[in-house]
């Protein structure tokens, strides 16, 4: 019974902490990502020269270079420039502008997958450039590009864990906590993989269940 007791005595109760902290890094970073990724995916594509140069050097730049090595720039690089974060700001920055690089590259695909004469026949009937993008375009990309965004998140979930690095005691930063206390790593570490197994689980519920209200007819899966 004494690993019950310290299961739901001492584990359980700081990693429910622990995964409220991990929700509050993964919803807004989440946000953040789709929508930057949505900006930098138009531009890559549709930009003109500069802005698309930009844009692929920041995609390149993100996807090119560890999350981790992202964080502690964010988090001890930037002090020496004057500028200093929260270990939580300096979390859902980085999972946001690394989880946008990568949104950007479906977001693309889904742009280039939809045919440019949708954007000239709208231009035919009088909407500008960026109405056309706005109101056609980027609507349809995203669509198509859900099931790659949605992979993203969960992804996301799972990069979350790195937040402790930057001193932000997530779920994962609470059971190390606990598990460098008592030695007890296998225990601990069994309910944090529980523990997202569960979120993924669920996430990847929700994102199916999107997934098919957005979903283009005549599009994808039936």
């Amino acid at each position: 019974m004494e690993i019950f007791d310290f299961l739901f005595g001492r584990v359980v109760p700081a990693l429910n902490e622990g995964v409220a902290v991990s929700i509050q890094l993964i919803v807004p970073a989440a946000a953040l990502g789709i929508v930057f990724g949505v900006v930098i995916g138009t531009l890559r594509v549709y930009g003109t020269y500069g802005l698309d140069v930009a844009a692929n050097a920041y995609a390149a730049v993100f996807r090119g270079t560890p999350l981790v090595c992202q964080l502690l720039f964010l988090y001890y690089g930037l002090p020496n420039v004057g500028i200093y974060l929260e270990p939580y700001g300096a979390a859902v920055i980085g999972f946001a502008l690394c989880s946008a690089a990568y949104h950007s590259e479906y977001i693309r695909g889904g742009l280039l997958a939809t045919r440019r004469g949708q954007l000239l026949a709208a231009q035919a009937l009088g909407f500008s450039t960026w109405q056309s993008m706005l109101s056609i375009i980027v609507p349809q990309a995203v669509r198509r590009a859900l099931p790659g965004c949605g992979n993203e998140i969960i992804y996301l979930i799972k990069y979350s864990s790195l937040a402790y690095i930057v001193t932000c005691m997530e779920l994962t930063g609470q059971g190390k906590m606990i598990a460098t206390q008592t030695f007890r790593f296998s225990e601990v570490f069994l309910v944090v993989g529980a523990y997202y197994l569960v979120i993924v689980t669920v996430a990847t519920f929700l994102l199916r269940k999107l997934e098919d209200r957005l979903r283009i007819p005549g599009f994808g899966h039936a």
